[in-house]
């Protein structure tokens, strides 16, 4: 049992390196404390620009698919594989500790992200059809609303729905990205705050119902 342990704990240990904190380190910058305080890819690009955004939604979505597609079937030095252990539960949860880790980083004193753009890798890499679903509820919602927060929040909603309809027999699937998507919102709280206040930011260059300046 040592084999599976051991590639979730280094699942989640990659998680922790997060591209906008590491990529920070070599500008000198911690975009925690600025913008909204978040140290996902949306901060990244509102404070630090499209190029440094850019970079770190890459590092966020490669982590995950590499954690999903690479780490389950590695072989670990000195360390037997166990061959009772399923590849695909352990798939499941070496991608649930990734996640984690992004949002819950050792390395960063636990202040992280908020897990969207490692979701969109790590489910890519699971079923690469549900990012259709996942992609277009996402960019629909935001360009309808201009919140990128109830975007991603309803994109996980969409991912259940879409795995339920296209892997209605993958129930480990299905009880996967309903954890995902109950994840999302919970790391997307105080977001939620926000939009009840009416106080929430918008992407207001993307959102196309916004009032015209007369």
């Amino acid at each position: 049992m040592l084999d599976p342990i051991l590639k979730i704990i280094i699942a989640y240990l990659i998680g922790g390196i997060l591209g906008s904190l590491v990529l920070g380190k070599l500008r000198g910058v911690d975009i925690r404390s600025m913008g909204s305080g978040n140290a996902g890819a949306t901060n990244a690009l509102r404070t630090q620009g499209r190029l440094f955004g850019l970079l770190v939604l890459i590092i966020d979505i490669a982590k995950g698919v590499l954690v999903v597609r690479w780490l389950p079937t590695a072989t670990l030095p000195a360390i037997p594989t166990d061959p009772e252990v399923s590849i695909a539960a352990l798939r499941l949860g070496c991608g649930l500790a990734v996640i984690v880790g992004h949002v819950y980083p050792v390395w960063f004193g636990f202040r992280g992200g908020k897990g969207a753009a490692t979701v969109v890798g790590v489910v890519g890499a699971f079923e690469p059809r549900l990012l259709v679903p996942l992609l277009a509820t996402w960019l629909v919602v935001l360009l309808l609303t201009g919140f990128v927060s109830l975007a991603t929040m309803l994109a996980g909603v969409a991912l259940v729905l879409a795995v339920a309809l296209l892997e209605p027999a993958n129930t480990s699937l299905i009880a996967f990205c309903a954890v995902l998507a109950a994840f999302i919102v919970y790391t997307h709280r105080s977001n939620i705050v926000r939009l009840r206040a009416g106080n929430e930011n918008r992407a207001r260059r993307l959102w196309l119902l916004r009032p015209r300046d007369r």
